[in-house]
């Protein structure tokens, strides 16, 4: 990040970051922002954990360049997330898996109310086959999604970040294969920063 002072609107989309509500079972803190890619950057990144081992594994980054960016249709901010998580290892054919993945994003980004535009990514799966004196290792499976999107102000003109790392969140968990939380309970903050002993 540049040295002089950072824009407000910013260093205001940063505090709503770092606002998010997350599951318990999502161990978050903030990390090194890519440097090159936009004038002002903030990262965090997250394991799920689930009885002290981890399932999924994610970063989310926020880019702002004030004088906007074509490829961010138009906006002055950018999200850039990443998830990944081990799947059953017989799914990793499935032919629906690609699709499934995306829209684990866009229903998290849709049902936390995080307005957007221009959403674009990949999803990647990835299969591991052990030999020889790992043969008994038996073999592994894991999604990986990458996504962007430019986020942009809601129906009511306010732009908040809020609910897009907490859409990140979702979509962690999702990939990470926990159930959803049942509607009307209400999720105790995640222990920010904090790692499993």
């Amino acid at each position: 990040m540049r040295k002089e002072a950072q824009p407000r609107e910013f260093e205001a989309a940063v505090a709503a970051m770092h606002s998010a509500v997350l599951r318990p079972e999502i161990l978050c803190e903030e990390m090194p922002a890519p440097q090159r890619i936009a004038p002002y950057a903030a990262a965090l990144s997250a394991d799920v954990t689930v009885d002290g081992t981890d399932v999924g594994t994610g970063r989310i980054i926020l880019l702002h360049d004030p004088d906007g960016n074509d490829a961010w249709a138009g906006g002055t901010f950018r999200c850039v997330a990443y998830a990944r998580a081990d799947i059953d290892p017989e799914m990793i054919t499935d032919a629906l898996l690609g699709g499934v993945g995306w829209s684990w994003l866009t229903e998290a980004l849709e049902t936390n109310d995080a307005s957007y535009v221009a959403a674009s990514g990949t999803v990647t799966r990835v299969a591991t086959e052990s030999f020889g004196a790992m043969a008994d290792d038996g073999g592994t499976a894991q999604i990986e999604i990458r996504a962007s999107w430019t986020p942009v102000t809601d129906a009511e003109g306010v732009f908040d970040l809020r609910p897009h790392v907490e859409a990140w969140g979702e979509l962690l968990c999702t990939a990470a294969g926990l159930p959803p939380v049942p509607e009307g309970v209400a999720i105790m903050p995640s222990r920010r920063g904090q790692r499993g002993s």
